[in-house]
């Protein structure tokens, strides 16, 4: 994989701005192996995604910073800099479903998610034979109904220790405390097994059998303090019919769950989401 620095950065859209970005890496010899923009006409923003070479140019990440800062600071921007070398630390949180976990480790092991697997939190002993097969460290956090607070302290020191950046929902059966929410802001991707909006909270494949829906699917969204309802990152669907039962649906939204985490999460790894209010922009 080609060594790279990802320069993301949004500000009010004018012009002259693409020009200037581009003519300023062009000036460091700089090469560009990728670049996205969008404009958002409502609010009149425009967002940006390059990725240069880094042996391309004169000097190190924190030169780029340093150089790159008074073009920023002219067109008031958002922005940073991130080496594509520096994988970045995660935890996955599950509970007793399998699926979503097993395809992620299989992918880590294959080298097909660029990230670095600190750690495996659970509120179940069950996936702990399967976690430290991988040499991963499995720790077990049970959950008390009557006092949550003091299993989701535990994972928090746990997270901190490992230095985490990223956490991942793989059906972890828990809502998470609001404070956990705000401080891992745009950090904590979670697995709905239903197309949202639809079909909210528990048992969405028994709600939409009972709807008689022609559609089932899953979306992969960062977690908010309100329920469901935060930045979608993907989706997708499977058609079905009137024959499937609810076994069937459980089944095949299975297959679509793994594959949308794992897409969520590719793209949360290469730094290639914006988040612009409640919506993203995936480049």
């Amino acid at each position: 994989m080609t060594h790279t620095y990802r320069l993301l950065f949004d500000c009010p859209d004018q012009i002259g701005l693409v020009s200037e970005v581009t003519s300023f890496i062009s000036l460091l010899s700089g090469w560009i192996t990728e670049s996205s923009q969008h404009s958002e006409e409502a609010n009149n923003w425009f967002y940006s995604r390059i990725e240069i070479k880094a042996e391309s140019l004169p000097f190190d990440i924190e030169g780029f910073r340093q150089s790159f800062s008074p073009l920023a600071e002219k067109f008031s921007m958002n922005w940073s800099i991130v080496d594509s070398e520096q994988p970045k630390k995660i935890a996955i949180f599950a509970s007793k479903a399998s699926h979503c976990l097993s395809d992620l480790l299989d992918r880590w092991r294959s080298g097909d998610l660029p990230c670095e697997i600190s750690c495996v939190i659970a509120n179940h002993q069950d996936l702990g034979r399967q976690v430290e097969c991988c040499d991963i460290p499995f720790h077990h956090v049970p959950v008390d109904k009557q006092n949550k607070s003091q299993a989701f302290s535990e994972m928090q020191s746990i997270v901190d220790s490992y230095h985490v950046e990223t956490i991942v929902l793989a059906r972890y059966m828990q809502i998470l405390p609001e404070d956990f929410c705000q401080l891992y802001k745009h950090q904590v991707l979670n697995i709905h097994h239903s197309f949202l909006p639809s079909f909210i909270g528990a048992k969405p494949y028994h709600q939409a059998f009972e709807r008689g829906v022609k559609l089932i699917g899953a979306t992969c969204h960062y977690v908010t303090t309100d329920l469901d309802e935060g930045p979608i990152i993907d989706q997708d669907i499977q058609r079905v019919n009137h024959s499937d039962n609810v076994e069937d649906l459980v089944r095949l939204g299975k297959d679509i769950e793994k594959q949308v985490l794992a897409r969520g999460l590719r793209y949360h790894l290469e730094d290639r989401i914006m988040v612009d209010g409640n919506k993203t922009i995936i480049f």
